[in-house]
Formats: structure tokens, C-alpha cells, sequence
């Protein structure tokens, strides 16, 4: 058992969840450990479409809306997570025992925090995985702490000027923060509650290793804030995606006739919500660029008449792509999204500019990005200046470390080795 150590990794059901869950997952089978992914009914569903794996078990436990497909978006989904989940998650680990597979360690991701509190119960050491960054969590700890928390009071207190100063970092104002950890969010509510749990957890389990989906030497000042921190990241994979990559070879088949480095893939994630205004700012900028494009909206097919009308050969509109193959591919020259932190290093591995994070665009008083703004940001990246070739050099250095650090002898491969071996 000691050298096989069995880890639950317990994750929420969003794909942003579940992809980085199954390349840990992946990643502690390579350094020695066997490995259940569980997740939600609904969770499970989906990594039933992943290929076999001889050292890689999957379950499932209940949210209470088994049947609901959207069931998250229910009123009173967290309190239901939480009591369901909680009990049906102690069923299975007593399954494992009673059938010869004891589960040596649990590892819950950030949003589950009662999965730790059920470990604690049953005397299972546990372990967080962070999917966001440690900045993130730095921006969390400074919020909600039991100490000296900036919100552990409710929104009337809240001063929207609000600047926020952590070590190593630029000062952020009220944009730059997550916009759901904030008291005028609806979800605020929710999430304060779940990450002050997560918080009080750590405070009273100080030897609790938290494991980071980051890079060595990108955040060094928000990873020493955090006790017992491991560096794992990243956490990219393309072998999950849930869909037939045959029914993708459009796009693929567009790309391939585009020259090497030309083209700007725009997607925003599935939880960003476009206004009408900004969509077409956003297809207007794109257009009188004058550089092909492949953009991704969720409610292409709506459009799509009206749009293919615009683009002509320049651009191509999805709904939905292999986001991971699309950054790969040797035609896209720069990314154009919202910074979540799964695009952020899939943009890393695959050596691609990140229009948003390596140039930042300017709203207007409507808080809307104009196509002139749009056009100005992909010229700054794409033009073959100082500054894009400043990008160009960033861009290939993170690239290397980030396919060092998971490679045998990697900083985050060595770490994985280390944690894994530490389990008794």
C-alpha cells in the first residue's frame, strides 16, 4: 500500500474541473499511485468517454439532481451539493473498504470543501488541488480570512475603489479581481461561504498539502503565501474533450489552408456571456483587421446565417472547438480570450501570444471592448514590432518550462513523485 497508495481525487462535475482532475489524475499514476476520479452522476457521465485506463477507477456520488442536466444553476444547488454529496461520498469510501480498496487519501478541488470535512470524519488524510491560480487564492485569503478578511462582512460595507496589494505583484484595482468573490456578484454569497470553509479548514489542519496547477517560478511570491504548497502544474490535456473529433475536421480543414502564424482564435469560455453590442464590436474588430480569424460563440448557429455573409474566406464562427488542438495548430498566431487559468496554460504549452493577459484592451464607459480598441490590441501582438517580438520571446520561454516541468526530472513531476511517496 505504501508504494500504491489508492487517492480519491473528488472533483465538481464542470468540464473546467474535470479536465485538469484527469491530468493529475494521469500524472499521479505516473509517479506511482492508483487513482479513483469521482465525481458527480452527472460528472461521470462525461468521463465515461474517456479511453481506458488500467490504474485509473471512476465513480460517482450524488448532488441530489442525479437527472437535471443544469442542475447547478438550481436554486439551492450548494446546500444540496453539500448534504447530498457529503453523505453519498462517506458511502463510497466505506464501499472501498469494505471491498479490499481502501482509499488512502483523499484530494478535493477547490469548491468542494465539505469533501475534506467527510475525509476528516472518516480519519482519511486529505490534500487540496487548486485549479485556479495561487494569486487566486492569495486574492481569497486576503478576503475572507477569519482574521482580518476585507468581506468577511456584507456587501453595504463594500467600497467599489477597493485596491488590493499582494507581494510581487502590481497593485489591482476592482476590475482586476475575480468578479464572483466580490459582494456585488450574485454568487457571491455562495462562494464567500465556500471559501471561508475551505479557509477555517486549512487554519485548522495546518499540514494540509495544498497542490497548485501552476507553473515553477511564475507566482513565487502568492506560492510562499501558502503553506505546504506544491507546485503540479500544468495541468493540460487534450484527451478529453466529450465530443467526436470527426465532426471537428471543419474547422481543422479551414486552418490547414491558413499560413503559418496568421490566424486569431477568439473563444471566451463556456461561462462568459457576450452582450449583443460587444459581440458585434467583436465581429467587426475581427473583420476590419484584415487577418483571418476562427471565433467561438455559443450561439453560432443563431447567427450563422447573418455572419457567414460578413466573413467570406477570412473568418470561420463555431460553437464549439478542441480548444487545445486549435492552439496547437501551426496556423494560429495569437489567442484573443477571457485569461480563465485552464486557457491561460493550455495557451502556455501550445506557445501561443494571449491577446488579454500579454496585451490588455481598454472598454469604453458602456464597458464594451470597440473594434477599434480590438483591431489596435491584435496589431500590437501580431505585427512583428518591438513589443510582439518581446511576447514572442515570453511566449517560448514559458512554453519550455512549462514541457519541462511535467516531463521525468520536471519540477512539478519530482514534486507529484514526492507527495506521492509521502503517503503512508
Amino acid at each position: 500500500m505504501k508504494n500504491h497508495p489508492h487517492l480519491l481525487l473528488v472533483s465538481q462535475h464542470a468540464h473546467g474541473h474535470l479536465n485538469p482532475c484527469i491530468q493529475l489524475a494521469l500524472n499521479l499514476i505516473r509517479a506511482g499511485a492508483r487513482v479513483t476520479l469521482a465525481t458527480t452522476v452527472n460528472g461521470f457521465h462525461k468521463l465515461k468517454l474517456l479511453p481506458p485506463h488500467h490504474n485509473l477507477s471512476l465513480a460517482s456520488f450524488s448532488d441530489g439532481h442525479d437527472d437535471e442536466v443544469n442542475a447547478a444553476k438550481t436554486p439551492g444547488y450548494v446546500h444540496d451539493l453539500r448534504r447530498v454529496g457529503s453523505e453519498t461520498l462517506a458511502d463510497l469510501i466505506h464501499t472501498f473498504s469494505q471491498t479490499g480498496n481502501k482509499v488512502t487519501l483523499l484530494v478535493f478541488t477547490l469548491f468542494l470543501p465539505w469533501a475534506a470535512v467527510v475525509a476528516r470524519e472518516l480519519h482519511l488524510p486529505s490534500a487540496l488541488l487548486l485549479i485556479q491560480t495561487a494569486t487566486s487564492f492569495s486574492i481569497y485569503n486576503r478576503f475572507f480570512n477569519s482574521r482580518d478578511g476585507i468581506f468577511v462582512f456584507n456587501k453595504q460595507h463594500f467600497d467599489p475603489s477597493i485596491s488590493l496589494k499582494l507581494p510581487g505583484l502590481p497593485l489591482f484595482t476592482q476590475d482586476d479581481l475575480p468578479t464572483f468573490a466580490l459582494p456585488t456578484s450574485p454568487y457571491f454569497s455562495d462562494m464567500s461561504s465556500v471559501i471561508q470553509q475551505h479557509l477555517q479548514f486549512l487554519e485548522q489542519n495546518p499540514n494540509t498539502v495544498v497542490l497548485v496547477n501552476t507553473l515553477d517560478g511564475l507566482e513565487p511570491d502568492s506560492m510562499a503565501s501558502i503553506p505546504n504548497a506544491m507546485v503540479v502544474g500544468p495541468l493540460v490535456s487534450s484527451s478529453f474533450r466529450g465530443i467526436d473529433r470527426k465532426s471537428s475536421s471543419y474547422y481543422f480543414q479551414w486552418l490547414d489552408s491558413k499560413p503559418d502564424k496568421s490566424v486569431v482564435f477568439a473563444s471566451f469560455g463556456s461561462m462568459a456571456v457576450l452582450s449583443e453590442t460587444q459581440k458585434e464590436e467583436l465581429l467587426h474588430g475581427l473583420i476590419e483587421s484584415g487577418r483571418p480569424f476562427l471565433l467561438v460563440l455559443r450561439d453560432a448557429k443563431k447567427d450563422g446565417k447573418l455572419i457567414k455573409e460578413k466573413l467570406g474566406e477570412q473568418g470561420l464562427i463555431t460553437d464549439w472547438c478542441l480548444q487545445m488542438e486549435v492552439l496547437r495548430h501551426r496556423a494560429v498566431g495569437c489567442f484573443m480570450t477571457h485569461c480563465g487559468w485552464n486557457s491561460t496554460l493550455e495557451s502556455m504549452v501550445a506557445g501561443v501570444g494571449v491577446w488579454g493577459n500579454g496585451v490588455r484592451a481598454e472598454v469604453d464607459e458602456g464597458m464594451v471592448v470597440r473594434r477599434g480598441e480590438i483591431g489596435r490590441c491584435l496589431e500590437v501582438v501580431m505585427d512583428g514590432g518591438d513589443r510582439a517580438e518581446e511576447i514572442k520571446k515570453r511566449v517560448e520561454k514559458w512554453k519550455r518550462v512549462a514541457e519541462e516541468s511535467v516531463q521525468d526530472g520536471g519540477s512539478s513531476f519530482v514534486s507529484l513523485k514526492l507527495f506521492v511517496e509521502s503517503i503512508g
